[in-house]
Order: structure tokens, then sequence, then C-alpha cells
């Protein structure tokens, strides 16, 4: 099941600009980037033992999120999403076209723009540098316990939302589930769509199972929960669980009203599709109703497309559900 949320995506915020650091802090910092580049062997000529830079590496990523079968993406929009000189970007993608890694078309929008895809061998080529990198990632992990590695991640999860750009919103920290938190999954999807919808007892029921089904099942390897804080409070949540023979699940999607228009829904998305495809699913599956139009747009903007509708009562109302499904590169 899955909810209304908003779709407009904001920058996460960060504290306001401290002037004159001092020097101790510098060389902290600084101390911080030369054991990390060494230790994840940027300092080499070629990313993970591959003849791919790392931002030729970062570029066949861009790439790779594009659809099998979409449209494709342009040198702008890339250049825009990795902070690239057109110039250097553009040197690049020719040396990708030179050994046949980029197919290009026209763009039936702008004759002056070129639609990018990768090419066969431009997809074998990123399946190598990906599973390389996670093989790399696996190896620097598996010395470590289990605690010591939540420090990590959490540490660089701290790192990644601290330095986010300053969007004018209270900071948003996206972070595993823990104990209590389906307590706040539960009474929230209740509360919302007891006053937005008139659902019922008939829904929170639903949500209560799929919540006591989540925790009797859950395989972290698999499947993942995100709750989604705000200046440490709890503003919404989604689950993408093992829907089995390849296909996740994304369920119970939720944005408070309080927490609308910040992008949260967008980015809880994101971090699903983001899980699936690590995790080598080959589709995502998403259960919603025809009512939620603000969800239908989200899901729509990701790719997902609307394979399925049907009738139902199952919350005592007379309901038409949608199935959206995404097909994983």
């Amino acid at each position: 099941m899955t909810t209304k949320t908003a779709t407009t995506e904001t920058a996460l915020s960060a504290a306001p600009p401290s002037t004159n650091p001092p020097p101790a802090r510098l060389d902290a910092v600084r101390r911080f980037n030369r054991a990390y580049t060494r230790r994840i062997g940027l300092l080499q000529d070629g990313l993970v033992d591959t003849p791919y830079s790392l931002t030729e590496a970062r570029v066949l990523y861009e790439l790779a999120q594009v659809p099998e079968r979409g449209p494709g993406t342009t040198a702008t929009a890339i250049a825009t999403s990795l902070g690239l000189d057109h110039g250097y970007l553009s040197r690049i993608l020719k040396r990708f076209e030179k050994t046949g890694l980029v197919a290009k078309s026209p763009s039936p929008q702008d004759g002056r723009q070129s639609l990018l895809t990768l090419s066969p061998a431009g997809l074998d080529a990123f399946r190598d540098l990906d599973r390389r990198s996670a093989a790399q990632v696996a190896a620097m992990l598996a010395p470590l316990p289990e605690a010591a590695q939540q420090r990590l991640v959490a540490a660089m999860r701290t790192i990644e939302t601290t330095m986010a750009p300053d969007g004018g919103a209270a900071a948003v920290v996206l972070r595993p589930h823990r104990t209590g938190d389906m307590g706040f999954v539960l009474a929230s999807h209740a509360a919302v769509y007891g006053a937005e919808q008139g659902w019922g007892a008939a829904f929170e029921a639903l949500v209560a199972d799929i919540l006591a089904d989540f925790l009797r099942r859950f395989d972290p390897s698999r499947e993942n929960c995100w709750i989604a804080e705000r200046d440490g409070t709890p503003v919404g949540s989604v689950f993408l669980v093992d829907g089995g023979d390849e296909i996740a699940k994304l369920r119970l999607l939720l944005v408070v009203p309080e927490a609308r228009g910040l992008g949260l829904g967008r980015k809880l998305v994101e971090a699903c599709i983001r899980f699936a495809r690590e995790r080598r699913y080959r589709k995502i599956s998403l259960w919603t109703q025809s009512i939620l139009v603000e969800a239908r747009g989200l899901y729509a903007s990701l790719g997902f497309t609307l394979v399925k509708q049907e009738p139902h009562c199952a919350f005592a109302h007379e309901l038409l559900g949608e199935t959206w499904e995404l097909e994983l590169a």
C-alpha cells in the first residue's frame, strides 16, 4: 500500500556557515580526505582496476540510470547532475563514443541536442565497474564487526546530510528503522488516512498486518525500511520488501502533512530504487489507489508505469486499486 506524498524536491539544510574555522579543524578535514581517497584507490590511474577514471566512472553511472528502453539523456543533464565543465564532459563522451560505449540519437524536442544511452558494450563496462566497486566496498567492510559497520555507515550519512546545500528547510535525515518506529508508521497512517480519506479500522488493520509481517520476516540483506526524521522527529516512512522472483515491493510510503513540500516523498522512493539496484532486483512493484493523485504523479516522474487497475472494497470504501512497476537496468 502506498500513500499520498508531495513531489516538490528541495535540498536538505545545513547549519549557517562558520567563519574562519580553526586550523585544527581544517587539518582534520584534509587528513580525512587524504586517508579516504587513498583507502578507496582514487589516486590510481584507473578506478578499481579498470581503465576508467573516477569522473569517467561517474559518467557511466549517470548513463546507466537511463532505462534501457527509455529515450536517453543529454550531455547538459549529465553536466548539471555531476557539476562538470561541459568541455571536459564533451571530451569524455567523445572517447566513449569512439570506443563504442555510447549510442547517440537526435532529440525530437531540440535538434541541437543528442540523446545519449549506453550501448550493449557500455552496459557491460558499467556492470563490470559496478561489480568491482561493490566487491571493493565489501572487502573494506568485511573485517569490521557489525557494530563498527553500522557506525561507519551512520558517520558517512552524517557527512552526506550535513554537507548538503542549504535549502532553507529544517535538517532531514533518512535512517533505518529501529525499535518503536513501527508504532509511528501505524499511528501516522491511521491518522493521515482517517482524516484525509475517511479510511478507518479496516485500513489500520491492513497496515498493522503489513508491519507485523515485515518484523517477523525481515531480511536485512534484501529488505529495508527508511524513516525520515526532521529535527529528530519522524515525519515519513517507506518500506522495500522481497516479493520473490527478483521483484521488490515498495510499501507504506507516507509523508505527514506538516513535512510535505520538502521533497521527502521523492527522496524516500529514490532510496528504495537505489537499494533495489544494489541488491540486483529486476523490478520494483507497488500498489496504490487512483485517488492518490500526488503519489501517482511522483511514481510516474521516477519512471514507474501503470500496469493494472482493479476495483476493490478493502477499506470499506469503493476504490480503484492500481499496480505500478519500475523495470531496473
